[in-house]
């Protein structure tokens, strides 16, 4: 049977690549200042000195895992954050607290394959449940979690107050 490939093959084909290349590793104190600029792609502007701190505290912590894709020409090109969480009313789980793809490096892999690092984290610890929150404003998430298999299973407003 012969398949005849559209001017998108490209694309797949250059997507499949990015994915084969990207080295996916936990990251260093050294991350921070580029780990700090992708933090501001998703909306949250942090100064690097701070950004750094939070690092070193996360890197230090065994309930706590901060991993990132790091591609030979492109340098590090995204971050994700799990934590393994025990609450009261429903056990221990995985929660994927921040995950963020460089723009020129969507739709590539990337995401997908940080996922999959968090959720080998997660099961390499025991837990058998992963959950994330995703803003209604990005919509673009969406469909990337369903794609993942993820199920979404309620919706819920967020309060919060300031502390001093």
């Amino acid at each position: 049977m012969e398949v005849s490939l559209s001017a998108h093959s490209s694309v797949f084909r250059f997507s499949i690549l990015m994915a084969d290349l990207l080295h996916i590793r936990s990251a260093t104190l050294e991350d921070a200042p580029v780990l700090a600029t992708l933090s501001d792609v998703l909306g949250y502007p942090v100064a690097v000195p701070v950004f750094k701190e939070r690092l070193r505290r996360l890197l230090a912590s065994p309930s706590d895992a901060v991993v990132v894709a790091e591609h030979p020409q492109e340098h590090i090109v995204g971050w994700i954050h799990g934590s393994a969480q025990e609450l009261l009313e429903s056990g221990q789980r995985c929660e994927i607290l921040g995950l963020v793809v460089a723009t020129t490096a969507r739709n590539r892999g990337v995401g997908r394959r940080l996922v999959a690092a968090i959720e080998a984290w997660a099961q390499s610890r025991g837990l058998i449940q992963i959950a994330v929150r995703s803003d209604v404003v990005r919509v673009e998430s969406h469909p990337f979690y369903k794609r993942l298999g993820y199920g979404r299973v309620k919706t819920q407003h967020v309060y919060r107050k300031e502390l001093g």
